[in-house]
């Protein structure tokens, strides 16, 4: 008789992390929340409470070391990822990670080769990919509905941009935010970039930029297959969560528009008016939110595959170094200079 629950374990009781907390024991069937942990044991405990989990700690070892979780659900600040990781797989707990596994290729391999060696599945969270309208774009290009991919598209603009504590350990624009859309391309395309050019600047707060980040870039690529790809990014659109893809071919083109907040339309003497995108990622990728994990599970009960490797996790952290460098050194630069 196959099994019908996977109990996990939650590291991380920030913003994700109570998305994830909240899709595992409410939406997920095949999943029992068993414990969640967090440094700020307080803020552990309200999920707890709120969610009826029996466990809530401020040391994560405690998940880890408790013989009836199976999974580790990673939603730590990202210089805590890939040591849990190591430790998950140390124990033989399978692991789902928040992007990015870290910001140094060395150890983004390091954990890795320790996933490799446990045998564990391990998932990372790039939601974007189970967003059924990405998705369906995906399987439009892969199935040569629009001939043969020219030219790639992706605009990604958040509503305001984070605190500036944030962003002075986040990485920076091409590793926290861009790193989604560095996936899209790869996810869209089915191939690699082998060239990247990137111009940034801090256009809406300067003390990002005294910060040594940007707020506003546009990255040009070029693909192993001949693809062109443009991505820009902005911290701030005051209109909403600014979120678009286009795939244009050989024989035809599909895009996907926002989402906006609700589907009225009004229109009077002075023109017409909609309503606004949507407000955020919580928002507008929520059932991507429950699609990952729930593939996650799946793929612990089925022993196949998880869909979202650790290459995937790997490969847009080069990109995003590649991105930095260009900015840096103002040049294109090739993917092959930052990882061979």
């Amino acid at each position: 008789m196959s099994r019908k629950e996977v109990q996990v374990g939650l590291i991380g009781t920030g913003r994700i992390g109570k998305l994830h907390a909240e899709n595992l024991a409410t939406r997920i069937r095949s999943a029992r929340l068993a414990g969640v942990a967090d440094i700020n044991l307080a803020a552990a405990k309200v999920v707890a409470d709120q969610l009826n989990i029996p466990l809530a700690a401020a040391d994560y070892r405690r998940l880890l070391e408790a013989p009836a979780i199976e999974a580790i659900v990673i939603c730590s600040s990202t210089q805590t990822h890939a040591q849990i990781i190591e430790e998950a797989a140390a124990h033989g707990k399978h692991v789902f990670c928040e992007k990015p596994v870290d910001l140094d290729l060395k150890r983004i391999r390091a954990a890795l080769d320790a996933v490799a060696k446990a045998g564990i599945k391990f998932q990372i969270g790039f939601n974007r990919r189970f967003d059924p309208s990405f998705a369906k774009a995906r399987e439009l290009v892969a199935g040569g509905r629009i001939g043969k991919p020219q030219i790639v598209r992706i605009t990604s603009r958040d509503p305001a941009p984070p605190p500036l504590e944030y962003v002075r350990v986040s990485g920076g624009l091409f590793l926290d935010m861009a790193i989604h859309d560095f996936d899209m391309i790869r996810f869209l395309t089915g191939s690699e970039a082998v060239e990247i050019y990137a111009a940034g600047a801090a256009l809406v707060d300067p003390e990002i930029g005294k910060l040594g980040d940007v707020d506003t870039c546009i990255v040009t690529l070029r693909l192993q297959n001949g693809i062109l790809a443009t991505i820009d990014n902005s911290r701030k659109a005051v209109y909403g969560y600014d979120q678009r893809i286009e795939v244009f071919g050989s024989a035809g083109m599909v895009a996907v528009s926002n989402r906006p907040l609700d589907h009225h339309t009004c229109v009077d003497a002075e023109g017409g008016h909609a309503a606004k995108p949507q407000n955020f990622f919580l928002d507008r990728y929520q059932e991507s939110y429950v699609a990952e994990m729930t593939s996650f599970i799946g793929s612990i009960l089925d022993d196949s595959i998880p869909p979202v490797t650790g290459e995937d996790g790997f490969i847009p952290v080069v990109m995003g170094l590649a991105a930095k460098k260009s900015l840096q050194e103002n040049r294109p630069v090739r993917v092959s200079e930052v990882y061979s």
